[in-house]
């Protein structure tokens, strides 16, 4: 709002109007003096109100005080006629106040903001200071309120505070506890751990000797076996002097020997109905082998791996492998990645099998001997889809078993006597299958035998 203007002679300053703010009149003075202005302007008509005003005549009061505030405001302060009549208007709505005003006594109850607005408008003598005074009011009511608003937010903010404290101790506690828990749990995990560590190492220890014991299993098994077959070998020895006992009490019987003699045929007949039995209990075939038989001697034309041994030639030269696999039923093992390796590594290991599996068929076609050739599985990423060639047995490893293994397996199937030929360098498979009567041989021996092909 304008700054309000001084008089222009006496009479102004008989009626108010010389006096001036020397200050801004306070906001909440002048929203009651836009409302006072407001209510009283729709008591007047059109050709009362200033030209700038006329507008908003038919505007409610409300809409006045919001739209037209300001216009109204300097329409007051630079119209004298319009403030004036204003001014009846508020003496005749509020006649007290405009009279306690006119004589220079307000009334104490009344709000110093309605009194300082009627006065700002009625412009009685004096009515600087009680605008002035309801200006302070109004600051010291403000301040008042806005302490009490600090005073209630300072309230709230330590009411927070404390809640904030106590949530954050009732925090600590709570991790604490289970910092607490988790260190206990931890400990458990741990002693558990410790425990099952030793479980593993009293269960390893357990399968070492399980394995132990099964060893001397299999061992006893072995030799029970053994002793079984001395058995059964003694068993056929006496019953075969059953029957040649009993072969002599019938010649006897045949020839009209005494009756002592028949007796004896009696006797050796039970002898021999109980071999009989035993015979059928014990399963036994017939009997193929002759006392002749038994004489060991050297057999024109039949020769060991060792008499080929013997004779004077290089453990590198073919020809020996020749006369090995001239043996009667010969059976040739070959150590395949051994040779392999040995010969042509730098070959995919595929084409490694494919090139030796073809020259050992070859050569069993040239010798008429037995051939297998072993293979570890433990390189193998995918089973081998592999057509054996004509006249070769191809095996791999299983899981957990190596080549060597398999090789010293089936030297060991052998029955004693047959001719078996071991082809490998290596040291430990050469000593395994020479405790089970098979020949070594290098695997240089095979390559040059092979490029012969």
């Amino acid at each position: 709002m304008e700054q309000p203007t001084g008089g222009a002679g006496p009479a102004g300053a008989a009626d108010g109007t010389a006096e001036s703010l020397d200050r801004p009149l306070p906001e909440g003075v002048r929203r009651k003096v836009v409302a006072l202005v407001s209510d009283a302007f729709g008591g007047l008509t059109v050709g009362e109100l200033p030209s700038q005003l006329r507008q908003y005549a038919r505007f409610t009061p409300s809409r006045r005080a919001k739209f037209a505030g300001n216009a109204m405001a300097a329409a007051l302060e630079s119209d004298p006629s319009f403030r004036r009549r204003i001014g009846e208007r508020i003496a005749q709505t509020q006649p007290e106040l405009a009279e306690a005003l006119t004589s220079g006594a307000p009334p104490a109850a009344a709000d110093p903001a309605d009194v300082a607005a009627a006065a700002y408008v009625l412009r009685p003598a004096g009515w600087v200071k009680l605008v002035a005074a309801a200006g302070e009011e109004v600051q010291r009511a403000h301040a008042e309120r806005a302490d009490e608003e600090s005073r209630r937010e300072v309230e709230r903010l330590r009411e927070e505070l404390d809640r904030a404290r106590d949530q954050t101790r009732a925090d600590t506690e709570r991790l604490r506890a289970e910092l607490e828990a988790s260190r206990k749990e931890a400990d458990s995990l741990h002693r558990k751990l410790r425990s099952a560590l030793s479980e593993v190492k009293r269960g390893e220890a357990a399968l070492r000797k399980a394995g132990a014991e099964s060893d001397t299993v299999r061992a006893e098994a072995a030799a029970q076996v053994s002793a079984a077959e001395s058995e059964s070998r003694r068993l056929k020895a006496r019953l075969a002097e059953a029957e040649a006992s009993v072969e002599a009490g019938r010649r006897a019987a045949r020839e009209g020997r005494s009756v002592e003699d028949m007796r004896l045929r009696l006797l050796l007949d039970t002898v021999l109905d109980a071999a009989q039995g035993l015979r059928r209990e014990l399963a036994l075939p017939p009997a193929s082998i002759r006392p002749a038989d038994g004489v060991e001697a050297v057999e024109p034309g039949r020769m060991s791996p060792k008499d080929i041994a013997a004779r004077a030639l290089s453990e590198t030269d073919p020809a020996l492998l020749d006369q090995l696999l001239a043996l009667p039923q010969a059976h040739l093992i070959v150590d395949g990645y051994n040779v392999t390796k040995t010969g042509y590594p730098q070959m995919p290991l595929e084409k490694q099998r494919l090139r030796l599996l073809g020259g050992l068929s070859v050569l069993a076609a040239q010798t008429g001997a037995e051939m297998t050739c072993v293979f570890d599985g433990a390189e193998l990423a995918a089973p081998v889809l592999l057509a054996p060639p004509r006249g070769v047995r191809v095996l791999f490893s299983k899981a957990g078993v190596t080549a060597d293994e398999l090789i010293r397996q089936l030297a060991r199937a052998e029955p004693p006597g047959r001719p078996v030929v071991v082809v490998s360098t290596d040291r430990e498979v050469a000593d395994g299958v020479a405790k089970s009567g098979a020949r070594p041989v290098a695997s240089v021996l095979l390559l040059k035998r092979l490029s012969r092909v």
